[in-house]
C-alpha cells in the first residue's frame, strides 16, 4: 500500500489514531497504541497541568515512539496545558471544543504538529487558514461529543474543501471502515470505542462489558437542547436526561442547572467507578460490532490493517470477475 502522508508527517507506521477519550485515554492506552505502530493520544480533558504532566512522563517511559496530547480548549486549565505540551516537546496535538488559533504561533514555534477535530466544512477551512497541519473529521456516529453530519457525508466534503490531510473518525471499527474512509479521501482514521475495549485500556470492566454487550441500536444522544450533544450507551441516566430535556424544552426559560447537574461527573462514574446506570458511558454506534474481549492494541491495529488490505483485494477481484 502507498505510504500515508500522515504516517510520513508523524513518523508512525500505520495510519491509525486512537481517539482522545476523557478519563479513558491515559498514558497506558496511548503508549500501547503508539508501540503498536499507530498514534496514541493522551486526553487532557479538564484535568490540571500536574495530572497531564504525570501522564506524559509515564508515556515517555513506556514508549519511545510518537504519541500525542489532546487539548480541550474549553478546559479551565487550557493555558497551562498549552504551556506543558510546548515544554515537553510533544510531537503532535489534537484539539477539541473550539479553535486553537490563539495558540497556533506558540505551537509552531515549539515545532508541534497541530490537528484540530472538526465537525463541519467551514471549521475545517478555518483551521487550514489558521495553520493546522491536518484535521480530524468526526461524524455523528462516534461516541462522546458529536456534530450533526455523518462520517460518510462529511469526510468527502472536507477532503474536497481543504488541501491538508484529513483523518476520518466516527463509526469506524474494522478494516472495512478503514477502506471506506480511505476511498472517501482520508489519509488516516481515528477510533475510540474499539480501543476502549482493548486489553490495555484501564477503564472499568463494567464499562467495557456494557460496550461488548451493546447492539446496533443501544446508543442515545443527549444534550441536543443545550447545543452540546453526546452519544453514549442507553441507561437510566440517558432516559432521565432525555425526559428532562423534553420537559425543559417546552419552557420559555429552561432550567439549565437541572441538565448540568445530571451530567456532572457522569463520565467518571462510568470509567472509574464502573456505574453502568447513573453514568455517561460514551460509545459510538459501532459498538454493536464488537464481541471479542481482551484484544491488545497491537492485535486491533494488525486486524484493521489486514482487514483493509483484504477488503481492497476482494473488491478488486469482484470487479474483475464481472
Amino acid at each position: 500500500m502507498k505510504k500515508s502522508m500522515i504516517c510520513e508527517l508523524l513518523g508512525i507506521e500505520y495510519p491509525i489514531f486512537q481517539g482522545a477519550m476523557a478519563w479513558v485515554a491515559e498514558a497506558t492506552l496511548a503508549s500501547s497504541v503508539s508501540e503498536a505502530g499507530g498514534l496514541g493520544i493522551i486526553a487532557s480533558g479538564h484535568a490540571p497541568k500536574e495530572f497531564v504532566h504525570k501522564q506524559i512522563q509515564k508515556a515517555k517511559q513506556l514508549t519511545n515512539k510518537p504519541f500525542g496530547v489532546n487539548i480541550m480548549l474549553m478546559s479551565p486549565h487550557v493555558e497551562d496545558i498549552v504551556d506543558l505540551v510546548c515544554e515537553e516537546k510533544i510531537k503532535v496535538i489534537t484539539t477539541g471544543a473550539g479553535s486553537p488559533a490563539k495558540y497556533m504561533q506558540k505551537f509552531k514555534e515549539a515545532g508541534i504538529i497541530v490537528i484540530p477535530v472538526v465537525a463541519s466544512v467551514a471549521l475545517a477551512r478555518r483551521m487550514e487558514k489558521d495553520g493546522a497541519d491536518a484535521v480530524v473529521v468526526e461524524g455523528m456516529e462516534g461516541g462522546g461529543h458529536i456534530g450533526k453530519s455523518t462520517t460518510m457525508t462529511l469526510v468527502p466534503q472536507v477532503v474536497d474543501a481543504v488541501t491538508i490531510p484529513v483523518i476520518a473518525a466516527g463509526g469506524i471499527g474494522d478494516g472495512r471502515g478503514v477502506a471506506a474512509a480511505m476511498l472517501l479521501g482520508a489519509e488516516a482514521v481515528q477510533l475510540g470505542t474499539r480501543f476502549l475495549i482493548s486489553k490495555e485500556c484501564t477503564a472499568h470492566e463494567n464499562y467495557k462489558q456494557a460496550v461488548l454487550k451493546a447492539k446496533d441500536i443501544d446508543t442515545d444522544v443527549t444534550g441536543l437542547l443545550t447545543g452540546h450533544p453526546v452519544r453514549g450507551l442507553r441507561n437510566k441516566l440517558t432516559r432521565t436526561y432525555l425526559k428532562a430535556e423534553r420537559e425543559e424544552g417546552g419552557k420559555a426559560e429552561p432550567n439549565w442547572d437541572r441538565l448540568e447537574d445530571l451530567g456532572n461527573g457522569a463520565l467518571k462514574r462510568a470509567v472509574v467507578d464502573g456505574d453502568t446506570q447513573n453514568s455517561s458511558m460514551m460509545s459510538g454506534q459501532i459498538a454493536g460490532m464488537f464481541k471479542q474481549e481482551n484484544q491488545t492494541c497491537s492485535d486491533i491495529i494488525q486486524e484493521l490493517m489486514t482487514g483493509w488490505e483484504d477488503q481492497l483485494n476482494q473488491s478488486t477481484l469482484k470487479w474483475m470477475e464481472r
